[in-house]
């Protein structure tokens, strides 16, 4: 399969991310979103994102004009069904996942490949419902995608020969190194990641330790780049309750059972760094913990 366009269905942190660094890369990138002004505000990220490298001299000025160059925004889920390869990255809910590609589905050319960035909802059940299990893999990149190097490539139980190779190919092509997940809840990153986050929640919640001590003792003690409670509000405690959820369900084990704490937090609306609070006041800074 020969890749040359790619559409972005989701103009979030990721969506934003995965357009930025296959537009860097030289490819024509269509992003869509059902808010427009999520879409605008994608684009305004990208741009931010790409001036930060050039100030940083990791990619020159017109790297940067190339790469925006490549990148158009669409209001017509249509255009993306137009493109060599669909990659959705909406919210972590398989529900929605699931609408988005049946709404894909009748739009896309007969060739095109089909992607979820999810980051642990399975991916046969997914494809389940496009005409071309054949053609729907996996591409799980890790967040900021700019930055991190990985992407975890996951084959559904349809998923052929050709395109899994043409996921690998296409993921280095980005300067991403990757590695190959079967379909098991939470693939390989947030199965080990997710429950490390919950545990330390866990561990608050129990009156082991505050925030600050948690998160100071994983940072020094196990030289983790950030403590888990700083981590789990970069992600989101939205995506990690829906993670651990996901492998609650998924492997019927008591251990994957989400703290409590964490869904207090996010019934009360306090998501992490993109809701200005979680596990610490954004409003501050530095920011504070809140607990």
């Amino acid at each position: 399969m020969d890749i040359k366009t790619v559409g972005v269905i989701g103009a979030g942190q990721m969506g934003a991310g995965i357009s930025h660094v296959v537009a860097l890369n030289g490819y024509d990138v269509v992003i869509y979103d059902v808010a427009q002004e999520r879409t605008a505000a994608g684009l305004e990220t990208i741009r931010k994102n790409l001036a930060r490298q050039v100030s940083k001299s990791v990619i020159d000025q017109s790297a940067m004009d190339g790469a925006m160059s490549h990148i158009r925004t669409t209001d017509k889920l249509a255009d993306i069904g137009q493109t060599d390869l669909a990659i959705e990255a909406a919210t972590e809910n398989e529900e929605v996942k699931k609408s988005i590609f049946r709404e894909l589905t009748p739009l896309l050319k007969t060739e095109a490949m089909v992607a979820s960035n999810t980051s642990s909802i399975s991916i046969t059940r997914l494809a389940s419902v496009t005409d071309r299990p054949e053609r729907f893999i996996g591409l799980h990149f890790m967040n900021p995608v700019p930055i991190m190097k990985l992407v975890e490539i996951i084959s559904g139980i349809a998923t052929n020969k050709d395109t899994y190779e043409t996921a690998v190919d296409f993921a280095r092509s980005l300067g991403k190194t990757t590695a190959n997940s079967e379909d098991f809840p939470a693939f390989i990153v947030n199965r080990i990641l997710a429950p490390m986050i919950n545990e330390a929640i866990y561990t608050l919640y129990e009156g082991v330790g505050t925030v600050d001590a948690i998160d100071t003792a994983m940072h020094l003690g196990a030289n983790h780049p950030m403590g888990p409670l700083q981590l789990g509000d970069f992600i989101g405690l939205d995506t990690v309750l829906s993670i651990m959820n996901v492998l609650h369900e998924g492997l019927a084990d008591s251990k994957y059972r989400p703290c409590p704490l964490l869904v207090k937090y996010v019934e009360a609306g306090w998501l992490g760094r993109k809701a200005g609070r979680g596990f610490y006041d954004y409003s501050r800074e530095p920011p504070v913990p809140t607990r």
